[in-house]
């Protein structure tokens, strides 16, 4: 790399540094989604409760959704290590205990508070997640009217099913259960509909999807240990790379001093290794065994 390179990198770099950190979703690896701005981490899978046959289709009441996540442990292959700190997203019920509906601005309805950057306050980690982070669209817009094109999980208005949407994989186009309770009436909780982008609350009898989240990032955790064997075989490897490197130094040592003496190099004898024999002036030049380099 000539100057000019290293100074438009160091330019760039600069640049980089220099401009305002965006919110994202960060595939940490091992099944794992960090975000950076509410320093929360996800599953990956968004119906683990399925995919590893805890449960036939992955809907729970609340009670069991609730108890799922707090009981997870999940392995995190990169890292080598076991999470069991897990909950189901939170919200906060912002305005009266009841639902305040509409169509935009509470805590209730469509297009609901997610989070307040200015004051740092999270208003409902499920509806961030839907309208930031994967930047989904509500079946209804802001003032009230419908959305006839492209709102839900698919982006075209078509409900149910599910949808791999950015780098989480199997979000289900219907309901996922929040850990809040509904003040107003014990019997009922907070849930976040996948397929409307709707925030409101449901009978906890209700069979809906669990999403597991965790406090914090995984990155600065320990990286995983090799195996006993797999270790073995790399000390294994690395101590024959270094012997064949050592041995190398000194055949080039051997050779150099051999032809500062005056030796001549000959073909190779007949356990494929360089004879060197000494040749007097004048005198014939002898076998790599009669020299005594072997």
């Amino acid at each position: 790399m000539n100057n000019r390179q290293i100074a438009l990198a160091g330019l760039v770099l600069a640049t980089t540094l220099a401009l305002p950190a965006q919110a994202a979703l960060i595939d940490r690896g091992g099944g794992l989604i960090y975000d950076d701005v509410l320093n929360i981490t996800w599953l990956q899978d968004a119906n683990y409760a399925k995919t590893s046959g805890y449960d036939a289709s992955g809907k729970m009441n609340w009670q069991d959704a609730v108890a799922w996540a707090a009981n997870l442990t999940y392995y995190d292959s990169v890292r080598g290590v076991t999470y069991d700190d897990w909950r189901l997203p939170t919200m906060v019920n912002t305005g009266s205990v009841t639902c305040d509906f509409a169509y935009s601005g509470t805590d209730c309805g469509y297009n609901v508070q997610t989070y307040d950057a200015v004051t740092n306050k999270l208003f409902s980690e499920m509806a961030y997640m839907y309208y930031v982070n994967l930047g989904l669209k509500a079946e209804f817009n802001p003032d009230g009217s419908q959305n006839l094109i492209d709102w839900g999980i698919h982006g075209d208005g078509t409900k149910w099913g599910q949808n791999d949407v950015g780098p989480i994989r199997n979000l289900q186009s219907l309901f996922y259960w929040t850990d809040l309770n509904y003040q107003a009436n014990s019997i009922f909780a907070w849930y976040f509909a996948t397929w409307s982008g709707g925030q409101n609350y449901s009978d906890k009898s209700s069979e809906y999807y669990a999403w597991a989240v965790r406090p914090g990032d995984v990155i600065g955790r320990p990286v995983a240990v090799p195996e006993p064997q797999t270790l073995a075989l790399m000390l294994l490897g690395l101590t024959g790379l270094a012997a064949a490197r050592r041995r190398g130094w000194f055949a080039s040592l051997r050779v150099s001093f051999l032809a500062f003496r005056g030796g001549t190099r000959s073909a190779l004898d007949g356990r494929g290794q360089y004879g060197w024999a000494r040749t007097p002036t004048g005198a014939p030049a002898q076998s790599p065994d009669q020299a005594g380099f072997v």
